[in-house]
């Protein structure tokens, strides 16, 4: 780094040269007008240059020091931006409003990795389905489901969806088959209320007919869905991306090769005005590299 001068004798020099006045000066920082003087005095020496020329009881900027003063004032501006947007993000938790399922079947089992890299960050996780309104309440990030361009919102895609029925191994251990679309009309089909709708697109683009797409349990959200699959009560329907931890696990298994891709993705998103904010930094960084990272999302090459 280049010779900078003492941070102190700077600052008082932008007090007195603010002022046109050692005593102002002094009065705003709590210090003796002639700790003024001695600050300006070992500023001057340390840039060789006369920065006030001191008639009796009044003092002037030079051309050296009308020329230095704005662009010392803009420097200690921004140094206290910098530092009112550290101590804010260091405050308190990272808030964070999350699908339920997004939450439960993805980011649950990495989130231990972010509270490594980031202990001292607090971490509260509010699982709703609805979505967050940002201006009256204390939430920090949302993972939204939609189609994106939320306005006053930074939104940065994650995960895409391709819907595929998935149950319990159990479920699959009696006569009945489960390897084509139509083999689901011997199967109880699982529904999330909130996504209610998405069976009837899957039988329909896998060309199946003669089954009731809205026949079976109704759940109130896809994450309670996935947990009556996994007690083997019928079949739902999710992302497989999402449930890639599962279907490795034995948890669940995908038995129909047949994928929906969906127009709607998960988002994560936070006021426009709030991504310089280091905690919400922090945690969309490291989001970003996971979901980078996951080999379920990652393009096998063709």
């Amino acid at each position: 780094m280049k010779r900078l001068p003492p941070l102190n004798a700077v600052r008082t020099f932008e007090a007195a040269g603010r002022h046109l006045s050692f005593n102002a000066a002094a009065d705003e920082l709590a210090i003796t007008p002639s700790a003024v003087s001695h600050q300006i005095r070992a500023l001057e020496e340390h840039l060789g240059i006369k920065l006030f020329s001191r008639e009796r009881r009044q003092v002037r900027l030079t051309e050296e020091g009308q020329a230095f003063l704005p662009d010392v004032r803009a420097g200690l501006e921004r140094i206290a931006e910098a530092t009112e947007r550290v101590t804010s993000g260091a405050e308190g938790p990272l808030t964070m409003s999350l699908a339920p399922s997004f939450a439960v079947r993805w980011l649950m089992p990495r989130l231990p990795g972010f509270q490594a890299a980031y202990p001292e960050i607090e971490v509260r996780m509010i699982s709703v389905v609805d979505s967050v309104d940002f201006t009256v309440s204390d939430v920090d990030v949302a993972v939204r489901f939609g189609l994106g361009g939320w306005p006053g919102l930074t939104a940065h895609r994650l995960l895409s969806e391709e819907l595929v029925p998935v149950c319990s191994p159990a479920l699959l251990k009696g006569e009945a088959k489960l390897e084509r679309p139509q083999d689901l009309a011997a199967f109880t089909l699982l529904h999330a209320s909130s996504r209610m709708g998405e069976w009837r697109m899957w039988l329909s683009a896998a060309g199946v007919t003669g089954i009731d797409p809205e026949r079976g349990p109704k759940f109130h959200n896809v994450a309670l869905a996935l947990t009556a699959a996994e007690s083997a009560m019928g079949v739902a329907i999710a992302d497989r991306g999402m449930l890639a931890g599962d279907i490795e696990a034995g948890r669940l298994v995908a038995p129909i090769d047949f994928e929906l891709p969906s127009e709607s993705a998960y988002y994560l998103v936070y006021p426009v005005a709030n991504g310089d904010r280091p905690k919400i930094a922090a945690f969309r960084d490291w989001l970003l590299e996971e979901v980078r990272r996951d080999p379920a999302l990652v393009e096998e090459p063709g």
